[in-house]
């Protein structure tokens, strides 16, 4: 769907101040796609000058949280929206709490870049790291692009992928506990990689959430809480009305 189709209004102000809404989430999801690039990159490079940077970084992010919750409680009081306007705000509000949180997980993956023993570290400790990092980016990313253009499409493949990457980290701690068991010594390691894993877990959760967000947007269904089967199939039963409403 055309963004600029899903945002006309008659007043041209209410439209400039929806698009300026769509504008500062991805002002916000660029920054916190980015922090999550840097700390990833600090974590397995044992990069501490960016690991620091990032790790006092997140108030940028807090900061724009705050500034789009003040602009959607004034846009709500005197603009009254109704149908997909109203659709689009509540899901600015809740992509924005997403976003936060995908910032929090990318600042807690540089801490944890800041205090591991890079010098025990091996590639076979990071290889499930930088397996599940990778995918998790590719998430986030085309989150924010399904979110941009309100594709949704893009949106249930980013949903899909949300079990894989479940099961990516799965795999990756049955494999830290076997390296625990050989060597106790690289126990602390092992846990720092263990908690990094969990964090990426958390962001792929959360541009899945941001992926629903867009299906609610467009298509004016809550799609939380449900297996993809089923979200499937509403989605088949909802294109039809979407495509044909004015």
């Amino acid at each position: 769907m055309d963004p600029e189709e899903a945002t006309h209004h008659p007043s041209a102000g209410f439209e400039t101040r929806l698009k300026n809404l769509r504008d500062h989430v991805m002002e916000m999801g660029g920054l916190a796609e980015q922090h999550v690039e840097l700390s990833v990159r600090a974590f397995l490079d044992g990069d501490l000058k960016v690991a620091e940077k990032i790790s006092h970084a997140d108030f940028k992010v807090n900061a724009l949280e705050v500034q789009l919750d003040d602009e959607c409680c004034e846009f709500l009081a005197l603009r009254h929206p109704v149908a997909m306007d109203l659709r689009m705000v509540v899901a600015v509000i809740k992509t924005t709490t997403d976003l936060e949180r995908v910032g929090d997980e990318a600042e807690k993956i540089a801490r944890l870049a800041l205090t591991m023993d890079h010098s025990r570290a091996r590639k076979r400790h990071l290889r499930a790291i930088k397996h599940i990092s990778a995918h998790v980016r590719k998430m986030l990313h085309d989150a924010l692009d399904s979110y941009a253009r309100l594709d949704i499409e893009l949106a249930l493949q980013v949903i899909k992928q949300d079990t894989e990457v479940d099961q990516e980290y799965e795999a990756g701690i049955r494999q830290m506990i076997t390296f625990m068991m050989e060597d106790p010594r690289d126990i602390r390691l092992v846990l720092d990689a263990f908690w990094c894993a969990k964090a990426l877990e958390r962001i792929g959760d959360h541009a899945a959430n941001i992926c629903e967000n867009v299906l609610y947007q467009v298509l004016g269904k809550d799609l939380r809480h449900i297996s993809i089967e089923q979200v499937e199939k509403e989605l088949e039963m909802a294109a039809p009305q979407a495509q044909s409403a004015p």
